[in-house]
């Protein structure tokens, strides 16, 4: 089950305490700057975690400047629709409100999950950069940990998510095996602690260089993880090797 952080705690509590229960997940904004942004990608990131555990979604976007605009950056981060929020109740019979805002941010009622600020350092805005080497480089981060995002970390980023393509490509070709229960288990225990998608990065590394791993299964347990991430790993399936 999902644990995550209640910023108004700082502890642990259940992101979906009823069982199939729908769950309101509503990000918090101030505007378009690469905090805001990375406030949205943590309530996809939320969304994605839950309906893989089976938790019905209803995923709302509040803020009262540029809320179009971080609409279409978050549309090119690979984050999914959020419908309008705001003054919406409780009319569904949501079992759970999870609100995502930055550390300085709003404080509405009810469980927050709190998001540190990006200390972005290259060139160009944000809508600028290689969004899916942008959208890794955030994730490789615990989303409280302030994040600084400079032209090193953009390169490595990109290198990484060209070097997992490439691979999931190549594992593609071979006989399709099942994501082990244990690997399975890894991965689920890493994104259902407070989304720690750092350490699912972790499980991913280490299945690529086990050598007792048949690489049908790297190529389902890297498939079965991009459900979560979103980065778009198969995107190279099909290309000459």
């Amino acid at each position: 089950m999902l644990r995550i952080t209640d910023a108004r705690t700082g502890e642990p509590v259940d992101a979906a305490p009823a069982r199939r229960g729908l769950t309101r997940v509503e990000a918090h904004t101030q505007g378009l700057d690469p905090t805001n942004l990375r406030v949205l990608l943590a309530a996809d990131l939320l969304v994605r975690a839950l309906e893989l555990g089976g938790t019905p979604v209803w995923a709302l976007l509040s803020g009262e400047r540029q809320r179009e605009e971080l609409r279409a950056a978050g549309a090119a981060l690979g984050v999914r629709p959020f419908e309008e929020g705001g003054e919406t109740g409780t009319g569904l019979g949501e079992a759970q409100v999870l609100h995502v805002v930055g550390e300085d941010g709003p404080e509405p009622d009810g469980v927050r999950i709190a998001v540190a600020p990006v200390r972005w350092e290259t060139p160009g805005p944000p809508d600028t950069t290689d969004q899916a080497a942008l959208r890794l480089a955030l994730l490789a981060h615990p989303r409280r940990t302030p994040v600084r995002i400079d032209a090193g970390a953009l390169t490595e980023a990109g290198d990484t998510l060209a070097h997992w393509r490439r691979a999931v490509a190549d594992w593609a070709r071979r006989p399709s095996r099942p994501v082990p229960d244990t690997v399975r288990a890894d991965l689920r225990a890493a994104w259902e602690d407070d989304l720690d998608t750092a350490a699912v990065f972790d499980v991913l590394r280490a299945v690529e260089s086990d050598p007792a791993l048949a690489d049908g299964a790297r190529f389902e347990t890297y498939a079965y993880a991009d459900r979560l991430l979103g980065l778009d790993l198969a995107r190279d399936l099909g290309t000459p090797a």
